[in-house]
């Protein structure tokens, strides 16, 4: 008697499955890559537990690429090393228009070329870089840019990210096509996620640059499954069995088709002056996008003239970041306390009220809880000199004895002159006492006679 073969799943349930992804897949591409969804949330939701469902019960069906791959993963031990086939050089920067005007005339002497050069553009995320690479149109593999030489793997942790297509569109696709984009966290959703983990009782982050970043370095990726990361891609690192496009705006388009998000501020000027023309406008468009930037960046648009002008030893010579000024504001800093940690070392704490700055009122107003400082205490001219390692913004706090001119840089990260406008001495003989008996004390708590304190505000990284 022959043995029963095992019956395999209903022709019925592969023919659904086969269509569940593809239209979760299509729904996925209007929604995250053209902004454009299909149909509402809930449908989505629908199909995508009746899918899960089918792998469920016929385990067959589950294959590495199904739209529910995306969450739900073992936590992984720790991350592994990536080597870049390329390497992930980081650009040059420019901060004025005259710098940009020499990155211009530089790129035509080299070239020895005459006419306006064409460039695309496109703004300057702040978010933490990647690298993805696909196989046969499925994506395998996901790594940080670490030295720019060697990253972490993150592909278990990419694959959470509902931007990043986990099979490419289209039958003609490259055998090998790795890309690079950033992560980040908009701004909606870095609001959401804070104020989310300051109703638990959890840590909230500094800005969203380093929740994108944090979130993307979870062990567990169904942390970060639980984070609102969103994914551009700008460029291409490695491509076999396929060819790049000769203009780098039609690279973009063509990875659109593919089935990735770009960026919808991306765009082609005609020479060095429709640069920095692009630049006023992502100035002034800056505080209405709903993600973080901090500069534009400007990339020869003509891929040969690219692969002319070639590299320096970290940085392409055909492109250059060009940063925004310093945004600054004036705002109260209504305490300073001193916390005292397990070993007796001291963190003063600044309390401040929330700064009307077009950028910081978005990213510091629903930012942490306090700035954090390292003082240093001369006691001969009675000075106190904080540099903060950290700042997590308040609007509440108390009313501080010293009159203060912060000057705050790379990310809020301040350096800072605190001089005593009232008593010295008896202000002084308090940071003394903190200093050497640590404990919980505020600084100049008994001089009710000095003003308020003002911070100025540089969001300069």
């Amino acid at each position: 008697m022959c043995p029963e073969k095992s019956a395999g799943p209903p022709e019925k349930a592969v023919a659904r499955t086969a269509e569940l992804r593809e239209l979760l897949e299509r729904y996925n591409y209007r929604y995250h890559a053209l902004d454009d969804p299909e149909v509402p949330d809930a449908e989505y939701d629908r199909l995508m537990l009746e899918l899960r469902a089918l792998e469920t019960e016929f385990p067959q069906l589950l294959v590495p690429d199904s739209p529910t791959m995306r969450v739900g993963a073992a936590p992984i031990a720790a991350f592994g090393a990536v080597k870049h086939r390329v390497a992930m050089l980081s650009l040059d920067n420019a901060f004025s228009d005259d710098e940009v005007r020499d990155f211009d005339r530089r790129i035509h002497e080299r070239l020895s070329l005459s006419g306006a050069i064409r460039y695309s553009a496109e703004p300057k995320l702040d978010g933490l870089a990647i690298s993805a690479r696909y196989e046969n149109g499925a994506f395998v593999q996901g790594a940080t840019r670490g030295d720019g030489e060697t990253g972490e793997d993150i592909t278990q942790n990419l694959k959470t990210i509902q931007a990043l297509p986990l099979k490419l569109r289209g039958a003609a696709v490259p055998r090998v096509l790795e890309v690079r984009g950033e992560v980040f966290m908009p701004f909606a959703g870095f609001k959401r996620f804070n104020e989310e983990a300051a109703a638990r009782g959890e840590k909230s982050f500094i800005n969203p640059r380093n929740a994108a970043a944090g979130s993307l370095r979870q062990l567990d990726p169904r942390m970060t499954a639980a984070r609102p990361l969103d994914l551009f891609i700008y460029g291409v690192g490695v491509i076999e069995g396929g060819e790049l496009a000769p203009r780098h705006s039609e690279t973009l388009q063509e990875l659109r088709r593919l089935g990735f998000k770009i960026c919808p501020q991306s765009t082609v000027v005609e020479s060095i002056e429709g640069c920095l023309e692009y630049y006023r406008e992502m100035a002034t468009a800056r505080s209405s996008l709903p993600y973080q930037i901090d500069g534009v960046v400007y990339k020869v648009d003509d891929v040969e003239l690219q692969r002319r002008l070639g590299f320096i030893s970290r940085a392409p010579r055909w492109a250059i970041a060009h940063k925004f000024p310093a945004e600054e504001a004036l705002t109260v800093v209504r305490g300073i306390e001193f916390q005292v940690g397990r070993t007796g070392a001291l963190t003063p704490v600044a309390r401040l009220e929330r700064p009307a700055m077009a950028r910081a009122h978005q990213v510091l107003a629903i930012g942490g809880d306090f700035i954090r400082l390292r003082v240093h205490f001369n006691f001969r001219q009675r000075i106190i000199e904080p540099h903060v390692l950290l700042a997590e913004i308040s609007a509440v706090g108390h009313r501080l004895n010293s009159f203060s001119q912060l000057v705050a840089r790379n990310h809020f990260a301040l350096n800072a002159r605190v001089a005593d406008e009232g008593n010295r001495s008896r202000t002084n003989s308090a940071a003394k006492r903190v200093e050497h008996r640590p404990h919980k004390n505020r600084l100049g708590r008994s001089d009710r006679s000095v003003g308020i304190a003002h911070l100025r505000i540089s969001n300069h990284s």
